[in-house]
C-alpha cells in the first residue's frame, strides 16, 4: 500500500460511520453508503487517504495517457441510473483544450477534461484476499465521472509506478465540494423558433453538430426532442431499451451503447449476449462488456433521426425525470458509412405514440 507522507491518519466521525456501515455489509457499494449517510462518494473515499488511498496531483489528462502501461483494465463509468463497464486497453488518447479522446477498439471514450476536479488511487482488500487497485476521478460536486479498475492481469507495478509520479502532497482527509448549481429552467416553447430550430435539424450534416443546434435554438435536448415532433423524434416505450437489446442480440447484431455524465461518454461497440432483469436493473452481463440500467430511472425515451452526409442516423435514447440522459443505442457504424438498415428495421418495430408508457 502507498501511504501518505507524514500525514496521520484521521478517524473522523463520518469515516468511522463508514466503516461501521461495512462491518455490518461488507459487499456494500461507497456510493450506496454515501447516499445513506448523506455525503457524497468523494467524501467518504477521501477518509481513507493516508491509508488505502492516496490523492493524486497534476494534469489529469496525463495519468490518463499512462494508463496504458497497466495493459488491459475495466473501464467504468455511470450516471445516477446506469453504469458501463467495458474491459480493455486505453488507446489512441488524444486532448485538445478541456476534450479529450480515447480511440481504442475496446475502450473508446469521449472526455471533458473541464469537470475533472479530483483523482485517487486506490488500494484496498478484496474479497479473495487480493487487492483490488482502481484509479478514481470526481467532479467538483463529488460525484465519479471516471473510473479504472485493475484486472488480475494487469500490471501492478506500473500503478505502483504511476502512484509515485502523481502523488499529492497534501494527503489529507478533508475535501471541498462545491454545491451544484440549480437546472436552468427550459425556455417556454412559445418563445422557441420551432421553424428554425426544425429547419437546422433537417441541415444538419454531422450527428455531432446536434450539441451546437441546441445551443443556437437556447433548448434543451429533450425540449428540442419533443418539439422534433413524431418524424424525426417520436416517443417510444420506456420498455424500449429491453426490446431493441433482445432483438439485437437474436440477430446478432453489433450495436453502440452509449453511456455518461458530465464529464466522461463511454461507449462500447459489439454485440450483445448475455441478457438479465436483476431486482429492477436491466443487465448485459457479457465477459468485456456490462451494463447495469435501473428501468425505472427512465422517464422519457425517444426514437431520435438525424440526417447526415450519409443518410439518417437512428438512435434509442433514454432520459431521467431531469431531462438528462440515462443511455442511447445505435447500430454500429463507422464515419463514411450509412447506417446498417438491419438496425434501423430493429427500431421501426419499436412502439411510439404517447400511448405507449413512455
Amino acid at each position: 500500500m502507498h501511504a501518505a507522507s507524514a500525514t496521520p491518519l484521521a478517524h473522523t466521525p463520518l469515516r468511522e460511520r463508514w466503516l461501521g456501515l461495512r462491518t455490518q455489509r461488507p459487499h456494500l457499494r461507497a456510493r450506496d453508503g454515501a447516499r445513506e449517510l448523506g455525503v457524497t462518494e468523494l467524501e467518504l473515499l477521501a477518509t481513507h487517504c493516508g491509508d488505502t488511498v492516496t490523492r493524486l496531483a497534476g494534469d489529469f489528462s496525463d495519468i490518463l495517457k499512462e494508463v496504458a502501461t497497466l495493459g488491459r483494465v475495466m473501464a467504468l463509468t455511470r450516471n445516477e441510473y446506469c453504469v458501463h463497464e467495458r474491459k480493455g486497453l486505453y488507446r489512441n488518447l488524444s486532448f485538445r483544450g478541456g476534450m479529450g479522446l480515447a480511440l481504442g477498439e475496446e475502450i473508446d471514450l469521449r472526455l471533458f477534461m473541464r469537470q475533472w476536479a479530483h483523482g485517487f488511487a486506490v488500494e484496498e482488500p478484496g474479497r479473495e484476499g487480493d487487492v483490488r487497485r482502481s484509479l478514481q476521478f470526481f467532479d467538483a460536486h463529488g460525484d465519479a465521472v471516471h473510473k479504472v479498475h485493475l484486472l488480475p492481469q494487469s500490471d501492478a507495478a506500473a500503478f505502483s509506478a504511476l502512484i509515485d509520479r502523481f502523488a499529492a502532497e497534501d494527503q489529507s482527509t478533508w475535501v471541498e465540494i462545491e454545491a451544484r448549481p440549480a437546472p436552468q429552467p427550459e425556455t417556454p416553447d412559445a418563445l422557441i423558433d420551432v421553424a428554425g430550430l426544425m429547419a437546422g435539424w433537417d441541415a444538419l450534416r454531422d450527428v455531432h453538430d446536434f450539441h451546437d443546434l441546441l445551443k443556437r435554438f437556447g433548448v434543451s435536448r429533450t425540449q428540442a426532442l419533443r418539439l422534433a415532433g413524431p418524424e424525426r423524434a417520436p416517443r417510444t416505450a420506456n420498455t424500449a431499451h429491453a426490446t431493441l437489446l433482445e432483438v439485437a442480440r437474436d440477430a446478432a447484431l453489433p450495436i453502440m451503447v452509449f453511456v455518461g455524465n458530465a464529464g466522461c461518454i463511454q461507449i462500447h461497440t459489439g454485440e450483445v449476449l448475455n441478457l438479465k432483469r436483476v431486482d429492477g436493473w436491466y443487465n448485459v452481463l457479457d465477459s468485456d462488456f456490462n451494463l447495469h440500467l435501473f428501468e425505472a430511472g427512465i422517464a422519457h425515451s425517444h426514437i431520435v433521426r438525424k440526417p447526415t452526409v450519409d443518410g439518417i442516423i437512428t438512435s434509442v435514447e433514454l432520459f431521467d425525470a431531469q431531462g438528462l440522459p440515462v443511455a442511447a443505442f445505435f447500430g454500429k457504424r463507422k464515419p463514411g458509412h450509412p447506417e446498417n438498415p438491419a438496425w434501423r428495421e430493429i427500431v421501426a418495430t419499436l412502439p411510439t405514440g404517447m400511448d405507449t408508457g413512455a
